[in-house]
């Protein structure tokens, strides 16, 4: 599917990503009962959110290929070497892009990543429906991803009971005060800002820096447009636990250091 260009109608795409969200998920009705039984089964999960509750700055460093707003970033991208590459750098936790029509990801992405690291492994997808999380426990996710902009906040919460049930942590990402309230009304326990606005595609930092004091959860996790050591700086002075790190990592042309880079300048010397 052709990407459209930066700032062209990015609300009918979110509605278009949602639609075969949707379908995704209404396919996996025939198959619950397996996939039920198979997160039942599926190994204990590594402690997504303790992993970014340790000292300093943690860095969730993300598989990503290709995105609306970007078009191709990585077509050929191998994410197993990706993640040894992460890993090797002290990233906390891998986030996997597993959304096929506009991300080009895959869930067998995510099962190759967890095979290969000790690290948490995060399901990066539009969850709408419980079946989607037995679906990322029997891949072998440790955490999934929840929208506020996805869901209307019933949805959210039963979601989040589902992902206790199955022993996934749940990352809850709001874009603005509203949804941060729904996030906090809900009681998620690892809160993300994400500093693009859906709107416009375009990212700003002070979303996150504005948003901070607000969120309740006791893990924050500041998304979007961190690219530099200075940017990661900023997202720990706002009070930050972690960032997640994307299109930036991808395009780098030594992921390793970077990640290590991002993680220092969170961790300021005395």
């Amino acid at each position: 599917m052709t990407a459209p260009e930066p700032g062209t109608i990015p609300v009918l795409v979110l509605e278009q990503i949602l639609t075969t969200a949707h379908k995704r998920a209404a396919s996996l009705q025939l198959r619950l009962a397996d996939l039920r039984a198979a997160a039942a089964s599926a190994p204990a999960g590594r402690g997504f959110g303790a992993a970014l509750g340790q000292p300093g700055l943690q860095v969730i460093a993300e598989i990503k290929r290709r995105s609306p707003s970007a078009g191709d970033i990585a077509a050929e991208l191998d994410p197993v070497e990706q993640a040894l590459r992460y890993a090797s750098g002290g990233a906390a936790a891998i986030s996997v892009l597993t959304e096929p029509t506009f991300f080009g990801g895959a869930l067998d992405d995510l099962t190759a990543v967890r095979m290969a690291v000790d690290l948490p492994v995060l399901r990066k997808d539009f969850i709408v429906d419980g079946a989607q999380i037995y679906e990322a426990k029997a891949a072998g996710a440790d955490a999934i991803l929840l929208i506020v902009a996805a869901l209307d906040e019933a949805v959210l919460g039963d979601l989040l009971a589902t992902a206790a049930e199955v022993g996934v942590d749940a990352l809850v990402e709001a874009h603005d005060r509203a949804e941060l309230d729904v996030a906090n009304r809900c009681r998620a326990t690892i809160v993300g800002v994400n500093n693009r606005d859906l709107g416009t595609f375009t990212t700003d930092l002070t979303t996150a820096e504005a948003l901070a004091p607000a969120v309740a959860a006791a893990t924050k996790v500041a998304e979007s447009g961190v690219a530099s050591a200075a940017a990661a700086a900023r997202m720990a002075a706002a009070g930050y636990d972690a960032i997640l790190v994307g299109e930036a990592l991808v395009r780098s042309r030594d992921p390793a250091a970077f990640v290590a880079e991002l993680r220092a300048a969170g961790h300021p010397s005395p």
